[in-house]
């Protein structure tokens, strides 16, 4: 669903430096995008057509093995755009994970050939996409670290954090957490098991209750 264009690049730091024809550029081309939450943004094999910079929302992108294991890659945030997006459209590639809309989104949505002239012509736009574009690559160099070299336990704790945003209770299952860390369902469930033990948190079916918080924090901290 499209609506009327607004002025969003000002939610852009990078964006909102631009010279002011670049920035009506953007807006004149762009359009609004609404997007359901579940609604599969992107996936494997498909090419993108445009550069999607999220204003309102979340869109959580995961890869997907042949044995369909799945890991969380990154997060998309309100005022962030798609690093693989971004690889793709640099390497005229198709898509090879796929992003999945977490909450209801609304993003701007600029063409492949306004992103393509903009690269090409406007350093201020290409220090925009590659600033943002390095410190994603950075960011996916820790989940590879983590997932190579971690230990699950810590891993979990961290994301048990992550995830409650400082709140008492997560809304999960194990096989979301599963997804988040790459790993196996039953991997997460003994070491949820683990943690319940021990007191730092209690399950009932759909949530997880952090009851000792600083137990967790320590852990992270092994």
């Amino acid at each position: 669903m499209t609506t009327d264009i607004e002025d969003w690049t000002a939610r852009f730091p990078g964006l909102a430096r631009l010279e002011q024809p670049i920035r009506d550029l953007l807006l004149a081309r762009g359009r609004m995008v609404d997007i359901a939450p579940g609604t599969l943004v992107f996936g494997p094999g498909k090419s993108p057509e445009n550069m999607l910079f999220l204003l309102d929302g979340v869109v959580r992108v995961q890869q997907v093995s042949d044995t369909g294991r799945e890991i969380v890659l990154y997060r998309i945030h309100a005022g962030e755009s798609c690093v693989l997006t971004t690889a793709c459209l640099l390497a005229y590639d198709d898509y090879s994970a796929e992003g999945v809309a977490e909450t209801a989104v609304r993003a701007a949505a600029v063409p492949r050939g306004v992103f393509d002239d903009l690269v090409a012509q406007s350093s201020a736009f290409r220090t925009f996409v590659f600033a943002a574009f390095s410190k994603r690559i950075t960011d996916l160099f820790l989940v590879i670290d983590e997932v190579a070299f971690q230990r699950v336990d810590i891993r979990l704790a961290q994301k048990l954090l992550d995830l409650s945003e400082g709140a008492g209770q997560l809304r999960t299952t194990h096989q979301k957490l599963s997804v988040e860390l790459g790993t196996a369902r039953e991997v997460v469930s003994r070491q949820l098991q683990e943690f319940q033990r021990r007191g730092w948190i209690a399950q009932q079916r759909g949530t997880v209750d952090i009851l000792d918080r600083s137990a967790l924090e320590r852990l992270t901290q092994d």
